[in-house]
């Protein structure tokens, strides 16, 4: 695509950002994930913010700036993150995960930059950095605006809800802006009306008190590796339910009303399985793949090891086996109760040959937001206007257990504008943003705020 010198600054802009490591999760990137918030503080004051402040927590800081005009005007506070998941595998990715590049795929025929984060979220919160740039550089800006950045998200967001409570009159707004989900396809824009819930767990168990001989001792003591592949089997049945004892009890069912609108929804089954490159799909019987992945709960093993992975061989019984388990949930599901549930079965099932160890990591609660409220009417009114189609509501299946967490505390709704696609491989290898969208996102934020300013102002008249 032929760019303007203002794009090719900002993309240049975006890409010095990329390259910083803010991986939250792992202790040896803490200066990077500094240095990210410290470079989102300066990002913020250059587009024209009044006051930008780096809060410290316990954890990695919150960036809070602020540009406001007029205390009758509405106010919109955007949500974002600049932290990162890690990279790994990182011999899978085409070029270095923090070494951002361009490169035309299929979908992305106009180019896509590919680096951690370039969409989950650096990328995505960018767009709003730029896009309130250009509303103060051409006047057009009639509401007031707040910035809320944090770097915690990708480890649960430990320390956001504690300044979100000491901080209600600081954050005090008409709605919430958040985009760190996406849409359906370039064609076809959607905005993200619900959120699963999420229950994050693990499970170790243990046998004898060192790894043994396996030919010594094979037979005649339980293996962990055995009895954890054992138990996680039991956790669904043969139609892929859930297997836990009331984990359905609070589920909240669609009705048959709303599944007939949401199979309206644009969906290619084909290509959905030939972009990951599977032969088919799996999961609870009775649903669709799309409902599968955004109205119903799920139980899904993230990760398991123990024991020898080295080259070649060590014939061992281990003494130790682990799996971290995630879980995502649906309205009225509450994922504090869920985990203990989890945590009930699990330890029922381990037989009394092993110990057995069950840890919750994090978690966070299901949010649906209506469509008739006055952020989305001025979602669904940009969306039309830059793409010249109307967005249609989607529900996503990913969490942003902080969501329900505003509302709770704030007592406003959250407006979901993503512009990423599914195939943009967040938390994978060789994630990427396409350049498409995100100068689709530059322009369509602009458009929200003027319409949910005229939104607000015609309701206050």
């Amino acid at each position: 695509m032929k760019m303007t010198s203002e794009q090719q600054q900002s993309i240049e802009e975006w890409m010095d950002f990329l390259k910083i490591p803010s991986i939250s999760a792992d202790s040896n990137f803490k200066a990077d994930v500094r240095r990210a918030a410290h470079w989102v503080q300066q990002a913020l004051l250059d587009s024209g913010c009044t006051t930008v402040d780096l809060i410290d927590t316990p954890g990695h800081p919150i960036v809070y700036g602020e540009y406001l005009i007029d205390p009758k005007l509405p106010t919109v506070l955007v949500y974002g993150h600049y932290d990162v998941q890690p990279p790994d595998p990182v011999e899978l990715w085409k070029s270095p995960p923090f070494e951002p590049v361009i490169k035309s795929t299929e979908l992305h025929p106009d180019g896509a930059v590919f680096a951690r984060g370039a969409c989950d979220d650096k990328g995505q919160v960018f767009m709003h950095i730029k896009a309130l740039q250009k509303m103060i550089a051409d006047q057009s800006l009639h509401t007031n605006v707040k910035f809320m950045v944090e770097g915690e998200e990708e480890v649960g967001s430990d320390h956001l809800e504690d300044f979100v409570k000491k901080n209600k009159e600081k954050l005090q707004c008409d709605i919430i802006l958040i985009s760190d989900t996406g849409m359906i396809s370039n064609e076809q824009p959607s905005i993200t009306t619900g959120l699963r819930g999420l229950s994050y767990m693990e499970i170790t168990v243990t046998g004898p008190n060192r790894d043994l001989h396996s030919g010594l001792y094979g037979g005649a003591v339980a293996n962990p590796i055995n009895v954890l592949c054992e138990i996680i089997a039991q956790l669904q049945n043969e139609k892929h339910q859930v297997n836990i004892p009331g984990f359905y009890d609070k589920v909240q069912e669609i009705s048959s009303e709303e599944r007939a609108l949401m199979g309206r929804i644009p969906f290619d089954e084909s290509g959905f399985k030939n972009s990951i490159g599977i032969n088919d799909t799996r999961g609870e019987a009775g649903y669709s793949t799309e409902e599968r992945r955004s109205i119903r709960p799920t139980l899904d093993v993230n990760g398991i090891w123990g024991g020898y992975t080295g080259e070649g061989a060590k014939t061992v019984i281990p003494g130790e086996a682990h799996a971290k388990i995630s879980m995502r949930l649906v309205p009225d599901q509450d994922w504090e109760e869920i985990s203990r549930l989890f945590t009930q079965q699990v330890e029922a099932l381990a037989p009394k040959s092993v110990s057995v160890k069950v840890t919750t990591h994090h978690g966070g609660y299901p949010y649906v937001t209506p469509i008739d409220t006055l952020g989305y009417q001025a979602a669904h009114a940009a969306y039309s206007d830059v793409f010249g189609v109307a967005p249609v509501p989607h529900r996503g299946g990913g969490s942003i257990p902080i969501v329900p967490m505003f509302e709770k505390e704030l007592g406003v709704k959250s407006i979901l504008m993503g512009f990423g696609l599914d195939t943009d491989a967040i938390h994978s290898p060789n994630e990427h943003f396409g350049l498409f969208n995100f100068f689709k996102g530059i322009a369509t934020i602009p458009k929200f705020y003027h319409h949910f300013a005229r939104l607000m102002g015609a309701k206050n008249q």
